[in-house]
């Protein structure tokens, strides 16, 4: 008989989709697909009322133009009784739906790979007569929300030493918590090449050194100005540019003259082999990409960082050498001359030591805890305070903040 497996996740940034699917296929290729019933649901999207409904649409908008208030909202949420508090309203304002959820989607087990969604999920699924097990993969990398630490879950896997510390100082037990990485699907290290094999394939350069910049799928912040400030230096290199969709940018950057070789792309879907054929990348910290350039060994400079949510990833990377955080285009261009000053020594480095937070069996490991818990008996559910209660509970919690 199939094992269902459910993915709660939601489209707010690319990395939640990217997790379950990467988990998903993992345990596709090492139990069978024919064995295995998976399916991803947005919960936003399909179970919350409106605004909430509209997240995927509203988040890349609040980080884009509301960078200040979107970093204050998240420091601000990020105390253990207003996560609480928040999480309990979010149930009282959404708990019909979300228990439909649970009733429409039968699994073995339930995944979440998405802070917000998880608590009131939870307590969607506990309201059931028998509910399966439920489990967290935690998909930030290092500055984690309370949000993703629930002691009713059977168990939580978190990417780095800080989150693991987190999740213990929150409550979590020890048997509940396993340090494997974040996941990344497995198509990522298969088409991890020989770096001279990936400047053939992409058409570069072999003897260059080879600098790629990207500012995500929807090609955000000043990419632009941050490669005219490398073309000023004349640096002795080739600049790799992915504009991803934003097509304005790409007919800008097309229209330009550069003093060194330079390749211009839109959206790619062969990232590994950019990556492979590099060796500097230019990038916001996203945990994604910082966990993708850490498997690739390859240096970072990060140019820009959700506040809050991201802030942490900068210091990951710095305070293990693999890294420095250039917020201005003219900073990242001074640190790209010193990189490539001397050989490249110190470039060389740094390109060793990011291989020591690299996880490249994480989304194996993942995969197998998954299927453990998919073989565990249902738990009982333990049913649910009436709506009143339920709202008495969050005023007391509301008025103790």
């Amino acid at each position: 008989m199939k094992k269902r497996v459910l993915f709660l996740m939601s489209d707010t940034g690319g990395g939640h989709r990217a997790a379950a699917e990467a988990i998903r296929d993992a345990m596709y290729r090492r139990y069978g697909a024919e064995n295995i019933d998976a399916k991803l649901v947005d919960v936003f999207k399909d179970y919350f009322y409106f605004p909430m409904n509209y997240m995927p649409e509203f988040y890349p908008l609040h980080v884009k133009y509301g960078k200040v208030s979107y970093g204050m909202t998240f420091n601000f949420t990020n105390k253990r009784h207003r996560a609480a508090m928040i999480s309990r309203g979010m149930y009282i304002q959404h708990g019909r739906r979300l228990k439909r959820m649970a009733q429409e989607n039968p699994a073995d087990v339930v995944v979440s790979v998405h802070s917000v969604i998880s608590r009131p999920s939870m307590r969607a699924f506990q309201a059931l007569p028998q509910r399966p097990p439920f489990v967290t993969v935690v998909t930030d990398l290092v500055t984690t929300h309370l949000f993703w630490y629930d002691r009713r879950v059977e168990h939580c896997m978190v990417p780095t030493q800080a989150a693991y510390d987190r999740g213990r100082a929150y409550g979590l037990r020890e048997d509940q918590l396993t340090l494997t990485g974040l996941p990344v699907h497995p198509n990522f290290m298969e088409r991890l090449i020989d770096k001279a094999e990936a400047r053939h394939k992409l058409g570069w350069d072999a003897h260059l050194p080879t600098v790629v910049m990207v500012a995500g799928g929807e090609g955000m912040g000043p990419l632009y100005e941050t490669a005219r400030e490398i073309d000023r230096l004349r640096l002795n290199c080739q600049l790799v540019i992915i504009a991803g969709k934003n097509k304005t940018l790409k007919e800008k950057l097309d229209g330009t003259l550069w003093n060194q070789p330079t390749h211009i792309y839109g959206f790619v879907s062969n990232m590994p082999h950019f990556m492979a054929g590099a060796d500097v990348l230019i990038t916001k910290a996203g945990p994604a990409t910082i966990t993708e350039a850490a498997i690739a060994g390859l240096p970072m400079i990060l140019n820009d960082a959700i506040p809050g949510q991201e802030i942490g990833n900068v210091d990951y990377v710095i305070q293990n050498n693999a890294g420095v955080y250039a917020p201005k285009p003219k900073a990242v261009a001074d640190t790209l001359q010193e990189w490539l000053a001397n050989d490249g020594e110190s470039l060389q480095n740094r390109a060793q030591n990011i291989k020591h937070i690299a996880y490249p069996d994480a989304v194996w490991q993942i995969a197998d805890q998954v299927w453990h818990w998919a073989h565990q008996p249902k738990i009982q559910g333990k049913g649910h305070k009436t709506l009143l209660e339920d709202i008495a509970d969050v005023t007391r919690q509301f008025v103790s903040t």
